[in-house]
């Protein structure tokens, strides 16, 4: 048998199980982890400038590409704590992390040492598994069961707590024979795809819901061939968008109180079965129950036992990986059309696609200050197929998930669930350290932008290049806009008069009046680039520019877009009482991006 230390075992298995970068800050109850990682020098480590960007960009790394895991690293006490709001997004959303904590020695973490705290404890709810090694000899066993856990049913966090005396104790490890756990992922049977498959075939305006486990098992092709031998139209999830191209004439646009088309929630109300595979019903999807479920039919399936029957009582129920209960539902349904046992639902097909030509809503407006609506327009325009978008919450993300266009799985990172503040920019880092081969856009409002904005650092230290696209308005509107029902605007403006405010130079816009933070100067300042758009025709220049930019500098570039201070974006309490603040667009002119024209 080979003796070497427990940390070094420990980044071994990380080698072994196929990692390859990880995200976090050193500190002295880690650093014989660090010393480890150095040893190997296998594995590349990004320097993040706050343990919570290392959560968020370990997160954004495995939602890049199937199969990744991200890594976030830190010292004992507040690096634990501060990884706390990623671990939480990223169990909420179905997303395995391996968090690795150091820690106080085995014999003091009763004595109320330094930085010492029970990590484990805080960690456990929002974690798979929240572990402090107390034995060296377990390290080994407690590193394959976090990779067996994160692989195994619905994905998510693991937190491994490394007390300093433990990395650094000398154990029996043998590499050579080293080998994984087993993966368990739950399958449909033949019988469970049928029954299913001749509960939609008996509908007449059938609907397939696909969910986020849809991406995480990689399983888009199958969907797609589905929906194409059935002929029924596919509703996306906001954390499923991509798993049918937007522009395929069986996807029907979203469903939602918020990131939603009025298309999409029409074609809902008018189905009458609902199959959902890899979903959880969020409740900024279903809005009310009782208007979601009316008299429809409901089939789920999902890879969580719990998940089915959690949020309302399906009329069939399967727990099931959702790539295998896809290959069993493709066989069957191939085994109806060969029998010609497929219903014709061309009528209804037609009618879905008629709804997404005549409802879209505007987006071409001249306005100055520039009216948001027109900034996703030019995004549409000038950013192609391949573009990955990553945001979070705010306005911002609702209005990009009501008018951005997303054509491949994992081309719109989204943390759906949680919704933290400040996970933008560390999330693209992430996303773009897993797959710099694929064009990343990220999207902000100020104060997403503002909350981690330090983390632009990292991404011009490590040569990770994005374009940001900040949409300014000075307020934290959505907030202000959920005020609304409460008759008040109060401790929501971020505006102020920056006393280093100054007019235009060299043609470039400065920060206008009363707008307060000066992006641009401080993006500038971390190492990257920066452009201010005041002007909608410019939009386009200054998005075409960011992408040069980018390429060229290989560091992110921040597209700054000063918007009119207070807008309106369509949301509601009921898919039927969607609150809408513009006209629908009345000919191509008015929505030049849509999917489908309108004249």
């Amino acid at each position: 048998m080979t003796r070497m230390r427990a940390a070094d075992a420990a980044v071994k298995i990380l080698e072994l199980e196929g990692a390859t970068t990880a995200f976090g800050l050193p500190g002295a109850a880690i650093n014989p982890f660090y010393s480890a990682m150095r040893a190997h020098g296998g594995i590349r480590h990004v320097l993040a400038r706050h343990v919570e960007g290392a959560s968020h960009m370990a997160e954004g790394f495995t939602r890049a590409k199937a199969g990744n895991i991200g890594i976030c690293i830190g010292t004992s006490g507040p690096a634990g704590t501060d990884m706390i709001t990623g671990l939480y997004s990223a169990m909420a959303d179905s997303v395995p992390v391996l968090a690795i904590t150091g820690q106080a020695p085995v014999a003091r973490l009763h004595k109320e040492d330094f930085q010492a705290v029970d990590i484990a404890s805080i960690a456990a709810p929002v974690t798979k598994m929240a572990m402090t090694v107390l034995e060296p000899a377990q390290v080994p066993g407690a590193f394959a069961q976090a990779f067996h856990l994160m692989r195994s049913g619905r994905p998510g966090p693991v937190l491994i707590d490394l007390p300093i005396d433990v990395q650094m104790a000398e154990i029996e490890f043998d590499p050579d024979t080293y080998q994984s756990l087993p993966v368990h992922k739950p399958r449909a049977s033949r019988a469970q795809a049928e029954k299913a498959i001749d509960m939609l075939l008996a509908a007449e305006r059938p609907l397939i819901v696909a969910g986020g486990g849809i991406v995480n098992a990689a399983a888009s092709d199958l969907l797609v061939e589905l929906a194409e031998i059935l002929n029924v139209p596919v509703i996306p999830t906001l954390m499923g968008w991509g798993t049918i191209p937007d522009d395929h004439r069986l996807a029907a646009g979203m469903v939602g109180l918020q990131t939603s088309h009025r298309y999409g929630n029409a074609t809902l109300l008018a189905s009458d079965f609902v199959i959902g595979i890899g979903n959880r019903w969020a409740n900024r999807h279903t809005g009310g129950l009782d208007t979601y479920r009316g008299t429809r039919t409901f089939v789920h399936v999902d890879i969580e036992p719990t998940q089915i029957g959690r949020v309302f009582a399906p009329d069939y129920g399967i727990i099931s990986d959702a790539a295998a209960a896809l290959e069993q539902f493709v066989a069957v349904a191939r085994d109806r059309r060969a029998a010609g046992a497929l219903r014709d639902l061309t009528g209804w097909v037609e009618e879905c696609a008629t709804r997404k030509r005549t409802m879209q809503r505007r987006t071409h407006f001249d306005d100055v200050p520039i009216k948001p609506q027109r900034v996703y327009e030019e995004m549409n325009r000038v950013f192609g197929r391949d573009t990955r978008y990553v945001t979070t919450i705010g306005l911002s993300q609702i209005a990009g998930g009501q008018f951005l266009h997303v054509y491949e799985p994992r081309n719109w990172i989204n943390c759906g669930q949680a919704g933290p503040l400040g996970w933008t920019i560390p999330a693209a880092l992430g996303v773009v350290a897993a797959d710099p081969s694929t064009p990343v856009v990220g999207l902000s409002g100020d104060y997403d932008f503002q909350f981690m904005i330090e983390e632009l650092a990292v991404g011009a230290q490590f040569n990770l290049p994005y374009v940001h696209v900040l949409v300014n308005n000075s307020y934290l509107g959505l907030i202000r806009q959920a005020q609304r029902a409460f008759d008040m605007d109060f401790c929501v403006q971020l505006g102020f008069d920056n006393i280093n405010h100054h007019d235009p130079v060299d043609g470039e816009p400065g920060i206008p009046k009363g707008y307060g933070v000066d992006h641009v100067a401080v993006a500038e300042g971390l190492g990257c680039k920066a452009l201010r758009v005041t002007d909608p025709d410019a939009i386009a220049d200054a998005l075409a520019s960011a992408r040069t930019l980018a390429a060229e500098h290989k560091v992110p570039v921040v597209v700054e877009i000063v918007l009119e201070r207070v807008t309106n974006i369509a949301m509601g309490t009921e898919l039927d009482n969607v609150g809408e603040f513009e006209d629908l667009a009345r000919s191509s002119a008015d929505a030049p991006t849509a999917l489908l024209m309108l004249d």
